[in-house]
């Protein structure tokens, strides 16, 4: 008995599979890139004043829920570059099994690490609404508010180095592999390189301002428009890699006729 239905000779099963996971991966970035602005610019920007503990606290209280809104947005963010991290694997690991693992590790590191220092932003917000806002004076209460917020953005900077590594890596994939065009694997390498710069120049010069990443992140964004296309159109090419061409070589002993 025959079933009815006929593979499409255009999308086989495995090439449907790909597509599955790229929609899978540029929808996580997609969510990611609504998310994490909306948290960081759109809430703890207008919330947390450099240098004042005590309007930073007293803005905090006052907007608690948004506050807590932010910190379920990072959260999401950290979980959501876990899976994008499975996807991006699953799609470049016929360019190189090794490097793709490595970067993708790289990935799910960083989310670790993110998480852990959200637990900062977790501990200010129990700072102000639970006993302690009641308990502890002023001064302290402000402190410690104004000290976990410092350490929130300080593992956040490690924490974007090893991200930024990962981008490079990854960059690199996407180079290779002939699912993608050469440019934009170049972009997000660069992307990976802004974040890098930012987290060593935080690290390492006082009083650094500059956002490299600023300027850098267009890779990012174009690779979510690509995965969108790769999961609608699917894979065109046969080869996982862009072969490297061999230049012939005219024997020496030719004689021209």
């Amino acid at each position: 008995m025959t079933n009815g239905s006929t593979p499409d000779p255009n999308h086989p099963p495995a090439d449907h599979s790909r597509r599955k996971v790229a929609l899978i991966a540029a929808i996580g970035l997609l969510l990611m890139a609504l998310l994490a602005p909306f948290a960081q610019f759109g809430v703890l920007a207008s919330l947390i004043v450099p240098a004042d503990a005590t309007a930073t606290t007293n803005n905090i209280a006052a907007s608690i829920g948004l506050f807590a809104a932010a910190i379920a947005a990072f959260l999401v963010v950290a979980i959501l570059d876990v899976f994008v991290a499975w996807g991006m694997y699953v799609l470049l690991r016929p360019v190189n099994e090794r490097i793709a693992l490595l970067v993708a590790w790289l990935r799910v590191v960083y989310a670790v690490a993110f998480a852990y220092a959200l637990l900062n932003l977790l501990e200010v917000a129990q700072l102000v609404t639970g006993a302690s806002a009641a308990t502890l004076p002023s001064d302290q209460l402000h402190t410690q508010v104004a000290t976990s917020v410092t350490a929130f953005h300080n593992g956040w900077d490690l924490a974007l180095a090893i991200f930024g590594l990962q981008l490079v890596g990854l960059g690199g994939l996407l180079y290779r592999s002939a699912e993608f065009p050469r440019f934009l694997g170049g972009l997000v390498a660069l992307a990976g390189a802004g974040y890098l710069a930012d987290s060593f120049g935080r690290i390492l010069v006082p009083g650094y301002t500059l956002t490299v990443s600023t300027f850098t992140f267009v890779g990012e964004a174009l690779l979510i428009v690509w995965l969108f296309k790769l999961a609608v159109n699917g894979t065109r090419s046969s080869q996982s890699q862009r072969p490297i061409v061999d230049v012939p070589v005219r024997a020496s002993g030719a004689v021209s006729g």
